[in-house]
């Protein structure tokens, strides 16, 4: 068992609490969570970047000059890529896919290496309640600056404290969500996670299950 230090919500320590190893000691896969990482950022592209070829272009449907006699080199349209205002050539098109296919095991096991590779490296912070009194902003603001987490983070809601989740969504740097929402991309690119007492048992519910 892991044991780590528990916060109220005035940012102050208030007790430990512990954690089980089947959810936040699991093993380094370094590989595995790198395949899950880039899987999952794939598939949040949009893919809409998009480049005209010569058959999108306007215009060009006379030839610009006969074929012999003039001199110049012949061309059979002005929308031809090597000319001004042309069609381009190997640009990006949105109709190409960048979906990635991961299978649920595989994600399973990535997020409960990333969260453990939280715990880890002391970034995790477990809070009491984020049950906020009113939905007040400034109470989690004061909480994160009591804590002193001065970087990027998440904050876990628990479906009992899923309500609250609005006191927390305008404040910088902090990417608020539901705990069950949590996936392997957004806990690698923020530097800290913050959960509930009722996160952390019901993260240990639904993976140990």
């Amino acid at each position: 068992m892991i044991k780590l230090d528990v916060y109220n919500i005035e940012g102050k320590k208030d007790g430990n609490i512990e954690l089980d190893d089947a959810v936040f000691g699991v093993k380094k896969n370094d590989a595995l969570l790198h395949q899950v990482y880039v899987a999952q950022a794939a598939n949040r592209r949009s893919g809409s970047a998009h480049t005209k070829n010569r058959s999108e272009r306007r215009g060009g449907g006379k030839k610009p000059w006969k074929q012999k006699g003039t001199g110049n080199a012949r061309s059979g349209s002005i929308r031809n890529p090597i000319w001004r205002g042309g069609g381009i050539i190997f640009g990006p098109l949105n109709t190409r896919n960048f979906k990635k296919s991961i299978n649920v095991k595989m994600k399973r096991k990535a997020l409960l290496i990333a969260l453990s590779e939280k715990i880890r490296s002391g970034k995790i912070r477990i809070v009491d309640s984020l049950n906020i009194t009113d939905n007040k902003t400034k109470v989690v603001a004061n909480m994160i600056d009591a804590m002193n987490l001065n970087k990027s983070m998440i904050i876990g809601f628990s479906i009992e404290e899923s309500d609250s989740y609005v006191a927390a969504r305008n404040i910088n740097r902090v990417n608020a969500m539901e705990t069950d929402k949590l996936n392997v991309f957004d806990v690698l690119n923020s530097e800290y996670l913050v959960i509930s007492k009722d996160s952390v048992k019901q993260l240990t519910n639904k993976y140990t299950a």
